[in-house]
């Protein structure tokens, strides 16, 4: 570990941290926070012991090894934060080892909450709203969480360092969670900055913060025109016969994966208290052909109302 300079903070900082990964939802994520907060470098890993090169480049007939990976550290005090960079991802021995370093600069500066920011690949279109939940470090920091309306990921795992660091911290005492963005599972090696987006909303209620998001919107955009091709040559090359349109419109409620379940009872909730959440709800039944089921209840929002 290598310290460039110290940090000042006034409070315990919060810890975020992100690796490649599906999308490269989590670096695009942290990459963007650390420019909007002007971010500055205090301090790398020396990835050099963890990296054994399997390839060499070749640029203009010139055979060359590759650069060496680089891990680095940045940091905000306004508000106070670590932002934790790499752009490798290092298994077995290697990644615990570079976990635990992290781990024990969080420990210097008293950190006391961390989060990593990954994707979760779903069979969707990239049209689709991209959807984040979490998985924490404990129930009682998940209900915590729960105020900014994310859900909590359903059974499976987190791949990587995004998700290991979480376990490690655990260990430690440390409260720590990954937030994950839905993606289409097509899309797995584009980047894909609407996920990203996401994220970015939730750490805007986390932090108290307002980024500006014109950077990533224009990248959205620029992306999705890629990706409305590449569906479009998807349809051709795997038509849907008519019986199986009709079979992914009539979606039975059984088939919903629970989380979306969880994320329409709560906005039952909010839109009772307060109706503007009333066309997101609307939005959200529409997209799982879910509105014919739930017509009287949502209608009754508006009967309490009056």
């Amino acid at each position: 570990m290598k310290i460039i300079q110290e940090p000042e903070f006034t409070s315990s900082p919060i810890l975020l941290a992100a690796w490649p990964g599906m999308g490269n939802v989590g670096l695009i994520t942290m990459d963007y926070l650390r420019r909007q907060l002007n971010s500055k470098l205090f301090a790398e890993i020396d990835m050099s012991p963890f990296f054994i090169p399997d390839s060499i480049i070749v640029k203009d007939g010139i055979a060359q090894l590759p650069e060496i990976p680089s891990s680095v550290f940045h940091y905000s005090t306004n508000p106070d934060l670590i932002i934790f960079e790499s752009n490798a991802q290092v298994s077995g021995k290697d990644g615990i080892t570079i976990i635990k370093t992290i781990l024990d600069l969080a420990h210097k500066y008293k950190v006391f909450r961390i989060f990593t920011a990954a994707a979760l690949a779903q069979p969707m279109s990239y049209q689709a709203s991209s959807d984040v939940l979490i998985a924490c470090s404990s129930s009682s920091y998940l209900t915590a969480l729960n105020k900014y309306g994310v859900m909590p990921m359903p059974d499976g795992y987190i791949a990587g360092l995004n998700g290991l660091l979480l376990g490690i911290a655990a260990s430690r005492g440390i409260d720590s969670a990954c937030l994950l963005a839905t993606m289409p599972s097509y899309a797995a090696n584009m980047p894909y900055p609407k996920a990203s987006c996401e994220i970015i909303k939730v750490f805007q209620k986390i932090l108290g913060l307002e980024f500006d998001l014109t950077e990533i919107k224009t990248a959205i955009y620029e992306i999705e025109k890629q990706l409305l091709m590449i569906e479009e040559r998807l349809k051709q090359l795997f038509p849907i016969e008519k019986e199986q349109n009709e079979e992914i419109e009539n979606i039975e409620e059984e088939k919903v994966p629970n989380y979306v379940m969880e994320k329409i009872e709560q906005l039952f909730k909010k839109a009772k208290q307060d109706r503007t959440y009333a066309n997101e709800l609307k939005k959200e039944l529409d997209k799982w052909n879910l509105f014919e089921l739930y017509e009287n209840r949502f209608l009754d929002l508006f009967e309490d109302n009056k």
